[in-house]
């Protein structure tokens, strides 16, 4: 092998070490992509690897490092030792070869075409699904192969930061770089890194120093998600079974039907668990109910609960969970508020609410995910999107809608007045 001068930031030395895992994360202008393209050109040269680069999605080739990897070979003068091509990269002295693909497009038959690839450099790992993670590692499984990941965190439940980051594997090693790290940091990078610390100071953390957003970027909740975390109130959340446990309901079949457990203390709200699940009867989540063994409250159902319909026989929600033994407010009890308004309501109860850490983090998650509708033309915010998260959300609107009938009393039987006969003996 010639000797090459190439430099790489201290703290990726690791490159040329045996791991199958190698993870940068972390923030702007840490030089992460930069150093992992010369890395892999080194070793393409050394000996002939079959190099795959991935993301997640990739329209075109211009969505690649494959412009990123062209520019390091000129930076480096290594010409002599590769050739690039339209859609490839290829090693002129040995077989090296670096292909590129987005991994979205890919069924674990069609990623088949890939086996034999010795290095796998997945970038902007923060947008890869959990799905292409089960169908990209058992097709990079040469012996010695490696899979190499750069990102810049977004959520801490992302798939990628949570199966290396906080779930780390065994044989990977993983850093986290930030600009501070990056000796060829200039002072273009120094203006722009200065801009946002006074314009962005919100996103500023996050672009510029890789810690993990508290909510999605455009979210509607995005900083009362960011008080709930920064004050701890996304913890451990004991029951008291001294509270009444109500529980609120926003009614789906095929989309989730979500169910949250609620206790109340004064002005503070607790949502304590938490239910999803789709294509289940009602008899099936009042049994799940159940089964924790609660003091139980109330049970709150949307207005349409309270709307029958021929496939049931004219039978409502309310009827078939108050013969399930719940006790459902009538329909003149609850809260009908617009959307938006409900939103408002949300805002002022989230610095009071508290949320379990681990029986609620599908619908933590929600909230950190709920976002509004882009106009394409306009780019204008409009509605809140109908997806994933946004029945999560719409429970807890519910939640702020209803928290005022949450109390913690025992309904007192219905005092009947006497017959008209009755006289005092």
């Amino acid at each position: 092998m010639p000797t090459l001068n190439v430099d790489i930031p201290d703290k990726l030395a690791f490159l040329f070490e045996p791991w199958r895992y190698k993870v940068a994360k972390g923030g702007r202008g840490s030089s992460k992509s930069w150093s992992f393209a010369r890395a892999l050109l080194i070793q393409g040269i050394s000996k002939s690897e079959r190099i795959l680069c991935a993301r997640e999605v990739q329209k075109s080739i211009k969505d690649s490092v494959h412009r990123l990897l062209a520019d390091q070979i000129k930076l480096l003068d290594l010409h002599d030792y590769y050739e690039v091509l339209d859609t490839e990269i290829r090693g002129r002295k040995n077989n090296t070869i670096f292909l590129f693909t987005g991994l979205a497009e890919h069924t674990s038959d069609s990623i088949k075409s890939f086996e034999g690839c010795t290095r796998c450099w997945v970038e902007e790992g923060q947008s890869i699904s959990g799905r292409s993670w089960k169908i990209l590692i058992p097709t990079i499984r040469d012996d010695d192969s490696e899979i190499w990941i750069t990102y810049n965190p977004d959520l801490d439940t992302d798939e990628t930061h949570v199966r290396f980051a906080i779930n780390t594997p065994d044989n990977c090693k993983i850093v986290h770089m930030n600009y501070t790290d990056n000796p060829w940091f200039n002072k273009v990078l120094e203006a722009e890194r200065l801009h946002c610390l006074k314009f962005y100071p919100k996103d500023y953390p996050n672009i510029w120093e890789g810690k993990c957003r508290p909510a999605a970027e455009g979210a509607i909740y995005y900083d009362e998600m960011q008080d709930v975390q920064d004050q701890g109130r996304i913890c451990n959340v004991p029951y008291d079974p001294i509270l009444k446990v109500h529980v609120v309901v926003d009614l789906g079949w095929n989309d989730n039907l979500t169910m949250s457990m609620v206790q109340r203390n004064l002005s503070e709200v607790r949502v304590i668990d938490y239910i999803e699940n789709d294509h289940k009867p009602l008899d099936w989540y009042s049994t799940e109910l159940k089964k924790r063994n609660y003091n139980w409250g109330k049970l709150f159902l949307p207005h349409d609960g309270f709307s029958g319909n021929i496939a049931s026989g004219g039978k409502t929600c309310a009827d078939t969970m108050t013969a399930l033994g719940w006790e459902v407010p009538g329909r003149e009890s609850i809260v009908e508020v617009d959307v938006e308004s409900g939103i408002k309501l949300v805002r002022m109860m989230l610095p009071r609410t508290y949320f379990d850490k681990k029986k609620t983090a599908p619908l933590v998650e929600h909230m950190k995910r709920y976002k509004r509708s882009i106009n394409r033309t306009t780019q204008t915010a409009g509605a809140p999107l109908h997806d994933s998260h946004c029945h999560g959300a719409d429970n807890v609107r519910y939640i702020a809608c209803n928290e005022s009938s949450m109390t913690n009393t025992k309904r007192r039987p219905r005092r009947l007045p006497p017959p008209p006969n009755w006289r005092a003996r």
